[in-house]
């Protein structure tokens, strides 16, 4: 522990924002600025070097924009005190796009890692804010409260989400996803009540209030490292706990009125405690001991295929030679089973259903899956036969086991072009498909369960499953999930149902029937 003290906060970065805070504190005017200046000196810098891996250009820019933000109190021209400020707001852009990378690398996968990602990324937005303070840019707002937002980002949409992301390093349930997605859009949605509606900011802030006190339960309930570290983060916690009240009467008071909470009151109680309990304290708590990521880099076969799929080979009759490789096909239908193995004998009849919230971006896509001829549905929801053929794709070219693409068509015009193959992770094998697309390829991950004489294929088991955009090295998941269910109907037939949704709302549905030849 003592070791991780030193690194992180002795060290001569972090030395140098608190001898610069010092002088702040010293040749400051308005003692209530020091709470944005504490952050942007001290737990900023202290917070992004237990984030990633501190190399010299970090510490030049971090070092520049701290000595920048210091001089702010030295200078009292106009021209360079927009200048420093600049210099902050690019220090803060430098930071969302480290927090970008990170995201591109994963994608909509790991919560914790997500919460700290956007955290880095939110903080460019409380740099624009600063630099309108500073420059005395027109905002709508009193120079105040330009300054309260930027206080905000830096707090709210920083430190939280970080420390939330750490948090959830230590802790798993299946509470934590909805603590994250409140926290990270809590501030976007408060700043556009704040502008266009106060009931929104009521409603939202309760929204907040709720997730900070399920954070709270949930940290008393989680095992930390070390006693210390525990009494630190819980008392950090329960300090935002507390001082969010304020923001609910401050709220409430903008909405209803008659409620005794002025700014002056929020800067004393709601920003200080902010600043000494939840800010100071947190970042003490986990500058004792970062939690590594339990983020695993997917390591399953990935088709090197982009763009348009050229150079196929002689047709194949299935989608698979043996479905047993994939799934116990004891318990299967027969049908179902030849289906697999034999495609090529079977006719397929389509109704696809768009979610009416979604056909907007449907008329908007169909311009560009149409050129592609890939991905490419109808919008309505006629009945359509989908016509097409399995041909060999090359081992080689595409780098997975057996490749084989199977052409879906209406007419001539292409509805679906996938590569279909397969892989084992740990005793289990997972269907794996590529959609080439251009300069990159729609990877889905599909686990197959065999339930009551029917065959499912689902994005959402454990293990590797998902939806991916794959393009040069980076895989990166997209926040889609899939399902697939195929069962053998009394006439000898079947029928099938894909479904998929966006962020967990569904948003496309095709019905299948499908008859051998």
């Amino acid at each position: 522990m003592k070791v991780n003290i030193k690194k992180s906060l002795f060290n001569p970065l972090i030395l140098a924002g608190i001898l610069l805070f010092i002088g702040s504190i010293l040749v400051g005017r308005e003692p209530y600025l020091l709470m944005l200046t504490a952050a942007q000196l001290i737990f900023v810098p202290v917070m992004l070097q237990l984030i990633i891996q501190i190399k010299n250009i970090h510490k030049i820019v971090t070092g520049v924009a701290m000595l920048s933000v210091f001089l702010l109190y030295v200078v009292s021209s106009d021209t360079w005190q927009i200048g420093f400020a600049l210099i902050y707001l690019l220090f803060t852009l430098f930071v969302a796009l480290l927090g970008l990378q990170r995201f591109f690398q994963r994608g909509f996968t790991n919560w914790a890692e997500i919460s700290i990602d956007f955290g880095m990324m939110y903080l460019f937005i409380g740099g624009v804010w600063f630099f309108a303070y500073t420059a005395g840019i027109e905002t709508g707002f009193s120079p105040l409260i330009t300054w309260l937002t930027a206080i905000h980002f830096h707090y709210s949409a920083f430190l939280l989400p970080i420390s939330l992301g750490f948090f959830g390093r230590i802790h798993e349930s299946k509470w934590y996803p909805w603590v994250v997605s409140i926290i990270l859009a809590g501030p976007m949605l408060v700043a556009i009540a704040i502008t266009f509606w106060p009931l929104l900011e009521v409603i939202s802030v309760s929204l907040y209030i709720f997730a900070i006190y399920l954070l709270i339960f949930l940290a008393f309930r989680t095992p930390f490292p070390t006693k210390l570290q525990a009494f630190c983060i819980r008392l950090s916690y329960g300090g935002l706990g507390f001082t969010i009240l304020f923001s609910m009467l401050y709220a409430a008071n903008n909405a209803f009125g008659n409620w005794p909470v002025s700014i002056d009151f929020m800067l004393v109680f709601h920003g200080f405690v902010n600043c000494v309990i939840f800010g100071l304290i947190g970042v003490l708590g986990w500058a004792l001991g970062s939690p590594e990521t339990k983020y695993v880099s997917p390591s399953f076969p990935v088709s090197r295929i982009r763009g348009k799929l050229k150079g196929t080979g002689e047709r194949h009759r299935g989608l698979v030679d043996d479905l047993s490789v994939l799934v116990d096909t004891n318990v299967l239908p027969e049908k179902i089973i030849h289906f697999y193995e034999h495609t090529d004998q079977y006719q397929l009849f389509a109704s696809v259903k768009w979610a009416i919230w979604f056909k907007p971006f449907v008329l908007c896509y169909k311009l560009i899956s149409k050129k592609m001829q890939q991905l490419n549905l109808p919008i309505s929801s006629k009945r359509i036969e989908m016509t097409g053929e399995i041909r060999v794709v090359d081992p080689i070219l595409d780098g997975r086991i057996k490749p084989r693409v199977w052409v879906r068509k209406e007419n001539e015009n292409i509805i679906f072009a996938a590569i279909y193959s397969y892989h084992e992770t740990a005793d289990r094998t997972y269907m794996n498909i590529a959609l080439p697309l251009p300069f990159s390829s729609m990877i889905g991950i599909l686990a197959l369960v065999e339930k009551e004489n029917s065959l499912i294929l689902t994005s959402e088991a454990k293990g590797d499953t998902g939806i991916y955009l794959a393009s040069g090295k980076t895989l990166f998941k997209l926040p889609l999930s899939e399902q697939f269910s195929i069962e053998e109907t009394n006439k000898g037939s079947l029928s099938a149902s894909h479904s998929m949704r966006i962020f967990g709302i569904p948003f496309l549905k095709i019905k299948y029937t499908i008859h051998q030849k």
